[in-house]
Protein backbone atom coordinates (compact mmCIF):
# COMPACT_ATOMS: atom_id res chain seq x y z
CA UNK A 1 0.00 0.00 0.00
CA UNK A 2 1.68 3.40 -1.19
CA UNK A 3 2.69 5.34 1.96
CA UNK A 4 0.82 8.82 2.16
CA UNK A 5 2.27 12.05 0.66
CA UNK A 6 1.12 14.48 3.44
CA UNK A 7 3.70 16.12 5.21
CA UNK A 8 4.01 15.64 8.93
CA UNK A 9 4.40 19.30 10.34
CA UNK A 10 4.58 18.36 13.76
CA UNK A 11 8.43 17.98 14.57
CA UNK A 12 8.47 21.57 12.59
CA UNK A 13 5.86 23.42 14.30
CA UNK A 14 7.55 22.30 17.82
CA UNK A 15 10.80 23.36 16.55
CA UNK A 16 9.05 26.90 15.53
CA UNK A 17 7.41 26.83 19.06
CA UNK A 18 10.20 26.13 20.91
CA UNK A 19 11.91 29.18 19.30
CA UNK A 20 9.06 31.31 20.12
CA UNK A 21 9.77 30.93 23.49
CA UNK A 22 13.90 30.90 23.76
CA UNK A 23 13.42 34.52 22.34
CA UNK A 24 10.18 36.01 24.23
CA UNK A 25 12.59 34.89 27.52
CA UNK A 26 15.61 36.91 25.75
CA UNK A 27 13.29 39.58 25.28
CA UNK A 28 11.83 40.14 28.69
CA UNK A 29 8.47 39.45 27.43
CA UNK A 30 8.75 41.77 24.94
CA UNK A 31 7.28 40.38 21.66
CA UNK A 32 9.54 39.84 18.68
CA UNK A 33 9.60 38.55 15.46
CA UNK A 34 12.26 35.37 15.30
CA UNK A 35 14.57 35.91 12.60
CA UNK A 36 15.33 32.05 11.18
CA UNK A 37 19.00 31.10 10.15
CA UNK A 38 19.20 32.25 6.18
CA UNK A 39 21.53 30.49 4.03
CA UNK A 40 23.36 33.43 3.85
CA UNK A 41 24.12 32.97 7.18
CA UNK A 42 25.22 29.69 6.69
CA UNK A 43 27.55 30.90 3.26
CA UNK A 44 29.56 33.74 5.80
CA UNK A 45 29.95 31.33 8.40
CA UNK A 46 31.52 28.53 6.30
CA UNK A 47 33.66 30.79 4.21
CA UNK A 48 37.45 29.87 4.48
CA UNK A 49 39.38 33.01 5.51
CA UNK A 50 42.58 31.70 3.45
CA UNK A 51 40.38 31.65 -0.01
CA UNK A 52 38.94 34.93 0.68
CA UNK A 53 42.62 36.45 1.21
CA UNK A 54 43.99 34.54 -2.04
CA UNK A 55 40.39 35.82 -4.01
CA UNK A 56 41.79 38.33 -6.37
CA UNK A 57 38.04 39.53 -6.89
CA UNK A 58 38.59 40.58 -3.68
CA UNK A 59 40.94 43.04 -3.99
CA UNK A 60 38.80 45.07 -7.09
CA UNK A 61 36.14 47.58 -5.96
CA UNK A 62 32.91 46.15 -6.71
CA UNK A 63 30.84 49.58 -7.42
CA UNK A 64 29.57 50.25 -3.77
CA UNK A 65 30.37 53.12 -2.55
CA UNK A 66 33.01 52.77 0.54
CA UNK A 67 35.45 55.26 2.39
CA UNK A 68 38.67 54.92 0.07
CA UNK A 69 40.54 55.40 3.30
CA UNK A 70 38.77 52.55 4.79
CA UNK A 71 38.98 50.10 1.68
CA UNK A 72 42.46 50.86 2.10
CA UNK A 73 43.01 50.00 5.43
CA UNK A 74 41.15 46.84 4.55
CA UNK A 75 43.45 45.95 1.85
CA UNK A 76 46.33 46.61 4.13
CA UNK A 77 45.07 44.38 6.88
CA UNK A 78 44.34 41.17 4.05
CA UNK A 79 47.92 41.69 2.72
CA UNK A 80 49.66 41.75 5.90
CA UNK A 81 47.78 39.03 7.24
CA UNK A 82 48.65 36.87 3.63
CA UNK A 83 51.97 37.91 4.53
CA UNK A 84 51.93 36.23 7.81
CA UNK A 85 50.80 33.23 5.92
CA UNK A 86 54.09 32.98 4.01
CA UNK A 87 55.78 31.38 6.90
CA UNK A 88 53.26 29.07 8.07
CA UNK A 89 54.23 25.59 8.72
CA UNK A 90 51.69 24.39 6.08
CA UNK A 91 52.99 23.98 2.22
CA UNK A 92 49.39 24.64 0.87
CA UNK A 93 48.91 28.04 3.11
CA UNK A 94 52.10 29.32 2.33
CA UNK A 95 51.31 28.86 -1.56
CA UNK A 96 47.72 30.20 -0.92
CA UNK A 97 49.95 33.05 0.27
CA UNK A 98 51.99 33.81 -2.13
CA UNK A 99 49.53 33.58 -4.74
CA UNK A 100 46.99 36.42 -3.26
CA UNK A 101 50.07 38.54 -2.81
CA UNK A 102 50.62 38.50 -6.73
CA UNK A 103 46.92 38.68 -7.42
CA UNK A 104 47.32 42.05 -5.43
CA UNK A 105 50.20 43.58 -7.35
CA UNK A 106 49.00 42.65 -10.31
CA UNK A 107 45.82 44.39 -10.01
CA UNK A 108 46.42 47.57 -7.60
CA UNK A 109 49.83 49.49 -7.03
CA UNK A 110 50.95 49.51 -3.75
CA UNK A 111 54.01 51.43 -3.60
CA UNK A 112 54.59 52.71 0.08
CA UNK A 113 52.85 49.99 1.39
CA UNK A 114 55.56 47.42 -0.20
CA UNK A 115 58.42 49.92 0.03
CA UNK A 116 58.19 49.74 3.99
CA UNK A 117 58.15 45.97 3.69
CA UNK A 118 60.11 45.40 0.97
CA UNK A 119 62.38 43.28 3.21
CA UNK A 120 60.00 41.49 5.32
CA UNK A 121 58.44 40.12 1.71
CA UNK A 122 62.13 39.43 0.08
CA UNK A 123 62.87 37.52 3.15
CA UNK A 124 59.44 35.67 2.41
CA UNK A 125 59.60 34.86 -1.23
CA UNK A 126 63.34 33.62 -0.62
CA UNK A 127 62.47 31.43 2.61
CA UNK A 128 59.75 29.96 -0.03
CA UNK A 129 62.24 29.50 -2.90
CA UNK A 130 64.81 27.40 -0.27
CA UNK A 131 61.70 25.77 1.23
CA UNK A 132 59.13 24.70 -0.71
CA UNK A 133 58.44 22.57 -4.09
CA UNK A 134 57.60 23.32 -7.00
CA UNK A 135 54.34 25.10 -7.71
CA UNK A 136 55.40 26.82 -4.62
CA UNK A 137 58.67 27.80 -5.98
CA UNK A 138 57.10 28.94 -9.22
CA UNK A 139 54.46 31.15 -7.19
CA UNK A 140 57.34 32.61 -5.10
CA UNK A 141 59.67 33.25 -8.19
CA UNK A 142 56.57 34.99 -9.97
CA UNK A 143 55.65 37.18 -6.87
CA UNK A 144 59.28 37.94 -7.52
CA UNK A 145 59.37 39.98 -10.35
CA UNK A 146 55.98 41.67 -9.79
CA UNK A 147 57.81 43.27 -6.44
CA UNK A 148 60.80 44.78 -8.55
CA UNK A 149 58.13 46.23 -10.92
CA UNK A 150 55.98 47.73 -7.97
CA UNK A 151 59.46 48.74 -7.24
CA UNK A 152 60.73 50.32 -10.33
CA UNK A 153 64.06 50.60 -11.23
CA UNK A 154 66.25 51.67 -8.21
CA UNK A 155 67.86 51.05 -4.87
CA UNK A 156 65.26 48.95 -3.55
CA UNK A 157 64.53 46.73 -6.11
CA UNK A 158 68.40 46.56 -6.58
CA UNK A 159 68.15 44.80 -3.25
CA UNK A 160 65.54 43.08 -4.01
CA UNK A 161 67.31 41.31 -6.71
CA UNK A 162 70.89 40.94 -5.16
CA UNK A 163 69.27 38.81 -2.57
CA UNK A 164 66.99 36.85 -4.26
CA UNK A 165 69.77 35.84 -7.33
CA UNK A 166 72.05 33.40 -5.80
CA UNK A 167 68.97 31.65 -4.72
CA UNK A 168 67.01 31.35 -8.06
CA UNK A 169 70.58 30.70 -9.93
CA UNK A 170 70.60 27.72 -7.47
CA UNK A 171 67.58 26.20 -8.28
CA UNK A 172 68.26 27.16 -12.48
CA UNK A 173 70.99 25.02 -12.03
CA UNK A 174 69.51 22.06 -10.12
CA UNK A 175 68.83 19.30 -12.22
CA UNK A 176 67.08 17.65 -9.75
CA UNK A 177 64.73 20.36 -9.45
CA UNK A 178 61.01 20.52 -11.23
CA UNK A 179 61.42 21.70 -14.67
CA UNK A 180 58.50 24.12 -14.33
CA UNK A 181 60.20 25.49 -11.00
CA UNK A 182 63.78 26.20 -13.18
CA UNK A 183 61.63 27.68 -15.58
CA UNK A 184 60.02 30.44 -13.47
CA UNK A 185 63.42 30.92 -11.77
CA UNK A 186 64.81 31.59 -15.36
CA UNK A 187 62.26 33.95 -16.19
CA UNK A 188 62.31 35.99 -12.62
CA UNK A 189 65.90 36.24 -12.30
CA UNK A 190 65.97 38.00 -15.84
CA UNK A 191 62.90 40.02 -15.86
CA UNK A 192 64.32 41.22 -12.29
CA UNK A 193 68.09 42.01 -13.81
CA UNK A 194 65.97 43.69 -16.44
CA UNK A 195 64.49 46.19 -14.04
CA UNK A 196 67.09 46.55 -11.41
CA UNK A 197 70.58 44.98 -12.34
CA UNK A 198 73.72 47.19 -13.24
CA UNK A 199 75.58 45.76 -16.45
CA UNK A 200 77.66 43.74 -14.66
CA UNK A 201 74.90 41.71 -13.57
CA UNK A 202 72.97 41.87 -16.30
CA UNK A 203 76.22 39.98 -17.95
CA UNK A 204 76.62 36.95 -15.63
CA UNK A 205 72.46 36.44 -15.86
CA UNK A 206 73.08 36.08 -19.44
CA UNK A 207 75.80 33.89 -19.40
CA UNK A 208 73.79 31.81 -16.58
CA UNK A 209 70.81 31.81 -19.53
CA UNK A 210 73.20 30.94 -22.20
CA UNK A 211 74.01 27.75 -20.24
CA UNK A 212 70.36 26.78 -20.78
CA UNK A 213 69.36 27.58 -23.83
CA UNK A 214 72.52 26.70 -25.88
CA UNK A 215 72.11 22.82 -24.78
CA UNK A 216 69.90 22.59 -28.20
CA UNK A 217 72.00 23.73 -30.35
CA UNK A 218 73.45 21.79 -33.00
CA UNK A 219 76.17 19.62 -32.40
CA UNK A 220 79.20 19.10 -34.08
CA UNK A 221 78.33 15.38 -35.03
CA UNK A 222 74.95 17.25 -36.62
CA UNK A 223 72.61 16.15 -33.63
CA UNK A 224 70.47 18.25 -32.09
CA UNK A 225 70.57 18.63 -28.24
CA UNK A 226 67.22 19.49 -28.03
CA UNK A 227 66.02 15.80 -28.97
CA UNK A 228 67.68 14.62 -26.12
CA UNK A 229 66.30 17.43 -23.52
CA UNK A 230 62.60 17.39 -24.22
CA UNK A 231 61.47 17.63 -20.69
CA UNK A 232 63.49 20.74 -20.69
CA UNK A 233 61.62 22.64 -23.72
CA UNK A 234 60.17 25.19 -21.43
CA UNK A 235 63.22 25.34 -19.68
CA UNK A 236 65.28 26.46 -22.93
CA UNK A 237 62.79 28.47 -24.47
CA UNK A 238 62.36 30.50 -21.44
CA UNK A 239 65.65 30.92 -21.14
CA UNK A 240 66.08 32.03 -24.67
CA UNK A 241 63.32 34.57 -24.26
CA UNK A 242 64.72 35.90 -21.05
CA UNK A 243 68.24 36.12 -22.62
CA UNK A 244 66.65 37.44 -25.58
CA UNK A 245 64.96 40.49 -23.26
CA UNK A 246 68.23 41.54 -22.02
CA UNK A 247 70.26 41.75 -24.87
CA UNK A 248 67.73 44.30 -25.83
CA UNK A 249 69.45 46.88 -22.89
CA UNK A 250 72.78 45.96 -23.99
CA UNK A 251 75.70 48.21 -24.86
CA UNK A 252 76.42 48.16 -28.79
CA UNK A 253 79.68 46.45 -27.95
CA UNK A 254 78.27 43.65 -26.06
CA UNK A 255 75.50 43.66 -28.89
CA UNK A 256 78.18 42.89 -31.24
CA UNK A 257 80.01 40.16 -29.14
CA UNK A 258 76.77 38.54 -28.73
CA UNK A 259 75.76 38.62 -33.12
CA UNK A 260 79.08 36.93 -33.68
CA UNK A 261 78.62 33.77 -30.76
CA UNK A 262 75.08 33.60 -31.25
CA UNK A 263 74.50 34.03 -35.16
CA UNK A 264 75.91 30.69 -36.51
CA UNK A 265 74.44 28.21 -34.22
CA UNK A 266 70.73 29.80 -33.25
CA UNK A 267 69.11 29.19 -36.81
CA UNK A 268 69.83 24.97 -35.82
CA UNK A 269 66.65 25.40 -33.47
CA UNK A 270 64.60 25.91 -36.33
CA UNK A 271 64.67 22.28 -36.97
CA UNK A 272 63.40 21.38 -33.37
CA UNK A 273 61.07 18.97 -33.32
CA UNK A 274 59.12 21.37 -30.77
CA UNK A 275 57.03 24.05 -32.24
CA UNK A 276 57.68 26.52 -29.22
CA UNK A 277 61.06 26.48 -29.69
CA UNK A 278 61.23 26.90 -33.38
CA UNK A 279 58.57 29.81 -33.25
CA UNK A 280 60.68 31.43 -30.18
CA UNK A 281 64.45 31.12 -32.36
CA UNK A 282 62.23 32.67 -35.33
CA UNK A 283 61.35 35.63 -33.21
CA UNK A 284 64.92 35.98 -31.41
CA UNK A 285 66.56 35.43 -34.88
CA UNK A 286 64.19 38.52 -35.49
CA UNK A 287 64.28 40.86 -32.41
CA UNK A 288 68.59 39.82 -33.41
CA UNK A 289 68.49 41.29 -37.14
CA UNK A 290 66.30 44.24 -36.13
CA UNK A 291 69.26 45.41 -32.98
CA UNK A 292 72.12 44.80 -35.64
CA UNK A 293 70.51 47.01 -38.28
CA UNK A 294 69.96 49.24 -35.87
CA UNK A 295 74.00 49.16 -34.48
CA UNK A 296 75.18 49.25 -38.38
CA UNK A 297 73.37 50.40 -41.30
CA UNK A 298 75.01 48.10 -43.86
CA UNK A 299 74.89 44.73 -41.90
CA UNK A 300 74.62 41.81 -44.08
CA UNK A 301 74.41 38.21 -42.74
CA UNK A 302 76.64 35.34 -44.40
CA UNK A 303 74.69 32.72 -44.83
CA UNK A 304 71.60 34.53 -45.10
CA UNK A 305 70.58 32.27 -48.20
CA UNK A 306 69.82 28.97 -46.05
CA UNK A 307 68.13 30.74 -43.61
CA UNK A 308 66.23 32.44 -45.90
CA UNK A 309 65.62 28.91 -47.09
CA UNK A 310 64.16 27.69 -44.22
CA UNK A 311 62.35 30.41 -43.21
CA UNK A 312 60.07 30.57 -46.11
CA UNK A 313 59.76 26.37 -45.87
CA UNK A 314 58.62 27.62 -42.42
CA UNK A 315 55.81 29.93 -43.43
CA UNK A 316 54.41 27.35 -45.58
CA UNK A 317 54.86 24.12 -43.82
CA UNK A 318 52.25 21.67 -44.86
CA UNK A 319 53.95 18.55 -43.20
CA UNK A 320 50.46 16.58 -42.33
CA UNK A 321 52.04 14.94 -39.08
CA UNK A 322 51.81 18.03 -37.20
CA UNK A 323 48.80 19.45 -35.88
CA UNK A 324 46.66 21.98 -37.72
CA UNK A 325 46.74 24.89 -34.63
CA UNK A 326 50.50 24.05 -34.76
CA UNK A 327 51.22 24.99 -38.74
CA UNK A 328 48.65 27.47 -38.46
CA UNK A 329 50.90 29.83 -35.67
CA UNK A 330 53.76 28.65 -37.60
CA UNK A 331 52.77 30.10 -40.55
CA UNK A 332 51.64 33.15 -39.01
CA UNK A 333 54.82 34.05 -37.21
CA UNK A 334 56.97 33.07 -39.68
CA UNK A 335 55.66 35.60 -42.03
CA UNK A 336 56.02 38.36 -40.02
CA UNK A 337 59.81 36.93 -39.44
CA UNK A 338 60.55 36.16 -43.05
CA UNK A 339 59.59 39.68 -43.82
CA UNK A 340 61.70 41.30 -40.64
CA UNK A 341 64.62 39.08 -41.86
CA UNK A 342 64.11 40.02 -45.52
CA UNK A 343 63.22 43.44 -45.56
CA UNK A 344 63.69 44.90 -42.01
CA UNK A 345 59.91 45.51 -41.71
CA UNK A 346 57.60 44.87 -39.03
CA UNK A 347 53.67 44.69 -39.10
CA UNK A 348 53.24 47.41 -36.10
CA UNK A 349 50.52 46.95 -33.87
CA UNK A 350 48.69 48.30 -31.47
CA UNK A 351 47.66 48.03 -27.68
CA UNK A 352 44.32 49.83 -26.09
CA UNK A 353 44.35 50.39 -22.33
CA UNK A 354 41.56 52.23 -20.48
CA UNK A 355 41.26 55.61 -22.94
CA UNK A 356 45.18 55.36 -24.21
CA UNK A 357 46.76 53.06 -26.90
CA UNK A 358 50.48 52.21 -27.39
CA UNK A 359 51.83 51.37 -30.61
CA UNK A 360 53.90 48.68 -31.11
CA UNK A 361 56.69 49.09 -34.05
CA UNK A 362 59.26 46.93 -33.52
CA UNK A 363 60.10 43.37 -32.68
CA UNK A 364 61.90 44.53 -29.77
CA UNK A 365 59.09 46.64 -28.47
CA UNK A 366 56.45 43.82 -28.88
CA UNK A 367 59.19 41.38 -27.34
CA UNK A 368 59.25 43.35 -24.35
CA UNK A 369 55.77 43.76 -24.34
CA UNK A 370 54.91 40.37 -24.42
CA UNK A 371 57.28 39.44 -21.30
CA UNK A 372 55.04 41.83 -19.43
CA UNK A 373 52.15 40.79 -20.36
CA UNK A 374 53.29 37.10 -19.63
CA UNK A 375 54.15 38.69 -15.75
CA UNK A 376 51.13 41.31 -14.93
CA UNK A 377 48.69 38.91 -17.19
CA UNK A 378 45.45 40.56 -16.94
CA UNK A 379 46.82 43.13 -14.94
CA UNK A 380 48.81 45.04 -17.56
CA UNK A 381 46.60 47.03 -19.03
CA UNK A 382 46.14 48.56 -15.08
CA UNK A 383 49.69 49.11 -14.99
CA UNK A 384 50.35 50.80 -18.27
CA UNK A 385 48.22 53.24 -17.23
CA UNK A 386 49.23 53.77 -13.59
CA UNK A 387 52.86 52.20 -13.23
CA UNK A 388 55.55 54.80 -13.90
CA UNK A 389 58.06 52.39 -14.45
CA UNK A 390 56.08 50.10 -16.90
CA UNK A 391 55.20 53.23 -18.86
CA UNK A 392 58.62 54.51 -19.09
CA UNK A 393 59.66 51.54 -19.95
CA UNK A 394 57.49 51.67 -23.61
CA UNK A 395 57.94 55.75 -23.10
CA UNK A 396 54.39 56.87 -22.49
CA UNK A 397 55.11 59.52 -20.17
CA UNK A 398 53.21 60.14 -16.88
CA UNK A 399 50.15 58.49 -15.57
CA UNK A 400 47.32 60.30 -17.30
CA UNK A 401 44.35 61.68 -14.76
CA UNK A 402 41.32 62.09 -15.94
CA UNK A 403 38.48 63.35 -13.89
CA UNK A 404 35.02 61.98 -14.08
CA UNK A 405 33.32 64.41 -15.83
CA UNK A 406 35.83 64.34 -18.95
CA UNK A 407 35.64 60.31 -18.65
CA UNK A 408 31.96 61.05 -19.01
CA UNK A 409 32.35 62.95 -21.83
CA UNK A 410 34.72 60.44 -23.41
CA UNK A 411 32.15 57.56 -23.04
CA UNK A 412 30.82 56.29 -26.10
CA UNK A 413 26.84 55.76 -26.09
CA UNK A 414 25.67 52.11 -26.82
CA UNK A 415 24.08 53.53 -30.26
CA UNK A 416 27.40 54.90 -31.74
CA UNK A 417 28.94 51.55 -30.35
CA UNK A 418 26.50 49.70 -32.77
CA UNK A 419 26.56 51.86 -35.39
CA UNK A 420 31.02 51.19 -35.26
CA UNK A 421 30.73 47.36 -35.02
CA UNK A 422 27.74 47.01 -37.94
CA UNK A 423 29.99 49.23 -40.11
CA UNK A 424 33.42 46.90 -39.22
CA UNK A 425 31.20 44.31 -39.66
CA UNK A 426 30.00 44.91 -42.96
CA UNK A 427 33.80 46.18 -44.63
CA UNK A 428 35.35 42.81 -42.90
CA UNK A 429 32.60 40.52 -44.34
CA UNK A 430 33.37 42.20 -47.74
CA UNK A 431 37.47 41.94 -47.36
CA UNK A 432 36.89 38.37 -46.92
CA UNK A 433 34.36 37.66 -50.09
CA UNK A 434 36.85 39.00 -52.13
CA UNK A 435 39.12 37.11 -50.79
CA UNK A 436 37.50 33.92 -50.77
CA UNK A 437 36.69 35.05 -54.66
CA UNK A 438 40.28 34.90 -54.87
CA UNK A 439 41.02 31.91 -54.00
CA UNK A 440 38.15 30.39 -56.11
CA UNK A 441 39.86 31.55 -58.87
CA UNK A 442 43.02 30.35 -58.18
CA UNK A 443 41.63 26.78 -57.80
CA UNK A 444 39.84 26.98 -60.78
CA UNK A 445 43.11 27.94 -62.87
CA UNK A 446 45.02 25.34 -61.30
Amino acid sequence: MPKSKKRNNNNRGVLFQLLFFTNLCLTGGQHRPVQPFSDEDASIETMSHCSSLSDPASFVDEGVEVDEETNQEELEYKLKGLIDSTMDKSAKTRQSALEGLKSALASKMLYEFILERRMTLTDCIDRCLKKGKSDEQRAAASLACLLCIQLGAGIESEEVFKTLKPTLKNIIADGTASVQARQACATSLGVCCFIAADVSDIYSTMECLENLFTKSYQKDDGNNGFHKVTHNAVLHINALLTWTLLLTICPATEVKKALEKHFPKLPSLLSCEHVEMRITAGETLAVLFEIAREIDDNFEYEDIEPLMEKLKALATDGNKHRAKTDKRKQRSVFRDVLRAVEEGSFQAETVKFGHERMYIDSWVKKHTYDTFKDVLGSGVQYHLQTNEFVRDVFELGPPMIVDAATLKAMKISRFERHLYNAAAFKARTKARSKFRDKRLDIGEFI
